[in-house]
């Protein structure tokens, strides 16, 4: 049996899969706010929780809105503040009395969408988070790459390309810099651009007829195409598949393709764009997956 953990900024959820993928258990409960040792405490007795409903023991995978820093092995560059700078792998391990992994949760949407998702099969697979933030994890082989630096797949802090005057030098994004692409694409990005409280009454307001919001709309999209088309002009994806709540919009999987021949660097665009099997569910399949059967404990 494996466990795994979605540990987000409201909630935070587990599962226990079977050998098979069939889910087992699941539970999930409120993040406790800016408390670290809460949270080390909440994900120890989910998991023992867990343990207890299917009468098993199960291996523990947890995905974190960040990553562990290979110079420190600390947390680094999570949204979720408390948990910066901490030994949290470790201090979960000890928690639960076993060895657990971590994983950012990118790269735990794509593992999973990889594994027995949309994208079963593929090479290569990236999978991109569209909400709050913009991120993205890749899969090769089955296996998430996590790089040297453990910043894989953080396409959201590379900047725009092919910027038109008007977008020089970008919106202030909080890593620092200016121009990312984070700051065009995210959801809080799309509502400002078009003047609306978020990005669903823009995406509301575009459906209803109104021309401003979907020309933002539009913009966004425009956006979103060059920086996807960076990626595949790095990596080569064999599939792309969208998570996240603007990742839930139709139009993207019609418009987004029609738009990438002008900038990615080939003769035909192969790569496939599409939606997850797994919706909210793959976070916490993703980091069930991060054992494989012959590496459970």
């Amino acid at each position: 049996m494996r466990i795994g953990v979605d540990l987000g900024g409201t909630k935070i959820e587990a599962a226990a899969l079977g050998p098979g993928g069939d889910m087992l258990a699941r539970r999930r409960v409120a993040t406790p706010a800016g408390d670290y040792d809460a949270i080390v405490g909440a994900v120890r007795d989910l998991v023992l929780a867990i343990e207890h409903e299917t009468g098993a023991r199960g291996s523990v995978g947890i995905g974190i809105p960040g990553t562990l820093s290979p110079a420190t092995s600390l947390v680094k560059n999570a949204n979720s503040t408390c948990l910066n700078g901490r030994q949290l792998d470790r201090d979960i391990a000890a928690a639960l009395g076993r060895e657990i992994r971590l994983a950012n949760d990118a790269n735990c949407f794509a593992l999973s969408e990889a594994t027995d998702g949309a994208a079963a099969g593929a090479a290569i697979v990236f999978g991109v988070i569209l909400g709050t933030g913009v991120g993205g994890g890749v899969v090769v082989g089955g296996r998430p790459l996590v790089g040297v630096n453990a910043i894989a797949g953080e396409w959201g802090h590379v900047p725009l390309p092919w910027p038109d005057a008007a977008e020089r030098a970008g919106p202030a994004c909080w890593c620092g810099r200016h121009g990312c692409i984070e700051s065009f694409c995210s959801g809080p990005a799309l509502a400002r651009d078009g003047g609306t409280p978020t990005a669903e009454a823009l995406v509301a307001r575009a459906e209803g007829g109104d021309a401003g919001a979907e020309a933002a709309l539009r913009r966004w999209e425009h956006r979103l195409a060059r920086g996807l088309a960076v990626v595949m002009n790095v990596v080569d994806p064999d599939v792309i598949v969208l998570g996240g709540g603007l990742g839930q919009l139709a139009r993207l999987y019609r418009n987004l393709p029609r738009l990438w021949p002008e900038f990615v660097f080939t003769d035909r665009v192969a790569t496939r764009l599409v939606r997850p099997k797994w919706g909210d569910s793959s976070g916490v399949r993703g980091a069930a997956w991060l054992w494989r059967p012959e590496e459970a404990p």
